[in-house]
């Protein structure tokens, strides 16, 4: 077969005895679902009985688009369906969802979406396998991603072999960009990491009018995937600029304040995937902790547990309404004297302001971007880099409504967040519902300056 430069670079890379994970993309048409499908063909045919991996978020879109690219990069290679190698149904006692050698190589084809049941991926059990090309990685999460790599290690010693992660992608600000992309611009990115660039003009066997049909998008996504910039312009809705996301988790220059302690509990029932509670010092998240949906008694023990540690007494803890009632029912009683927050009521009336919010939520969310874009928060507690993930991913959701038409300022609603990242928004809602401390906070300075121009 003829490859690209590029292709022919990241080949050399999954060859060698140093390199242990290679990213490969950028622009659209740079060849990479075929480089990975040759890769892998290439590994099953030179080590008879080795095991490799290919996976995407969906199986639905591995079967209609990478599954094919094997089939002609196979018979390319002058390999038959049925006389070298064998797809087995997902119905197969043994090797579901796989491709079969006449050697005793497999190739497995993973899901690798994030499911809330299932949320360590337990579903990949005890696979071994020799190597892994994950196609589309920014589809996937972080954690995906690491475990995949955790279960690369069958016969590597006996194959004289290091363990290799071929992941191909379009620029996207996400986990890709802080932990691959920003390492490798500004030259810090370790030695077993490797990226290869490759753009849809470097790419010869590309037809012109894929390029053409390519440069008539629009200026934001025709930057990602025919120029592959990963510097590229953000969704003008978003209110969170995507590098002062990255910098809430490393803006220790904010201090703790032990004298504005709050406690926030996202308990809602709607939509929601996990329990979560955050303990505030001011604009500071010291400490914060999930839990799967369990009865009202475990979630009021957390919560008090938490207090109690904190010292914060019940009226500055405050929990989200929504569905509450019917989540700690059942003889679990909240904690007397916590706050309701309701983010369909009203927005807080503050001093000279002229903006008006849809409601509370809104309001809470404008605000709460404005703050992190300003460095003035920090997410001190948030350490693993699956939570900064999640949590990242969470707050670049936080978008204004297109569609308000009365002129307040509204935030985008919960319903199509949960579409776009497959879950609840329930990490950020914490930030945003700190907020409303602030609100209140404002609001009682302007009483306590009212009471006294009276006295």
């Amino acid at each position: 077969m003829i490859l690209t430069k590029k292709q022919t670079t990241a080949l050399d890379l999954l060859e060698d005895d140093r390199t242990n994970e290679v990213l490969y993309g950028g622009a659209a048409g740079g060849g990479k679902s075929l480089l990975g499908c040759v890769w892998q063909i290439q590994q099953r045919i030179k080590y008879p009985g080795s095991r490799g991996l290919i996976g995407r978020a969906e199986m639905k879109t591995l079967k209609e688009t990478t599954l094919q690219t094997f089939f002609e990069v196979a018979k390319m290679q002058g390999l038959k369906h049925g006389a070298h190698f064998l797809l087995t149904s997902a119905n197969h006692a043994t090797h579901p969802n796989c491709i079969t050698f006449k050697n005793g190589s497999f190739i497995f084809l993973k899901d690798l979406k994030y499911y809330p049941t299932d949320p360590d991926y337990t579903s990949l059990g005890s696979l071994e396998i020799t190597d892994a090309f994950i196609e589309e990685c920014g589809e996937i999460n972080f954690k995906a991603k690491e475990i995949v790599s955790s279960r690369i290690r069958y016969r590597l010693d006996e194959f004289g072999l290091v363990p290799k992660l071929l992941m191909t992608a379009n620029p996207a600000k996400n986990w890709l960009y802080s932990t691959f992309y920003v390492p490798y611009r500004d030259g810090r990115l370790p030695d077993y990491q490797r990226f290869v660039a490759a753009k849809a003009g470097e790419n010869p066997y590309l037809s012109s009018h894929y390029i053409q049909n390519l440069s008539r998008l629009d200026a934001t996504t025709r930057e990602r995937l025919l120029e592959g910039n990963w510097e590229y312009d953000d969704d003008p809705l978003a209110l969170i600029e995507y590098d002062a996301i990255m910098d809430l988790f490393t803006n220790d220059y904010i201090r703790p304040d032990e004298t504005d302690k709050r406690l926030i509990c996202d308990v809602a029932m709607y939509g929601s995937d996990l329990f979560r509670v955050g303990v505030f010092y001011g604009n500071v998240l010291v400490e914060h902790a999930a839990m799967a949906k369990s009865g009202g008694r475990q979630v009021v023990g957390k919560i008090k547990e938490m207090q109690t540690k904190h010292n914060i007494r019940a009226g500055r803890v405050l929990y989200d309404a929504d569905g509450v009632g019917a989540f700690i029912g059942g003889g679990g009683g909240f904690i007397t004297g916590a706050i309701a927050f309701h983010g369909g009521a009203a927005a807080v009336k503050r001093e000279n302001e002229q903006t008006e919010y849809a409601n509370l939520k809104s309001q809470c969310g404008f605000l709460l971007a404005e703050k992190i874009n300003e460095g003035l928060m920090w997410a001190a507690a948030v350490k693993s880099e699956t939570d900064k993930e999640m949590l990242a991913d969470e707050l670049a959701q936080i978008k204004r409504d297109k569609i308000a038409t009365d002129g307040k300022l509204r935030l985008m609603p919960k319903e199509q967040i949960i579409k776009n990242i497959g879950r609840s928004p329930d990490f950020s809602d914490l930030f945003l519902m700190n907020q409303w401390f602030d609100l209140q906070q404002a609001t009682a300075r302007r009483f306590r300056r009212r009471v006294s121009a009276i006295g």
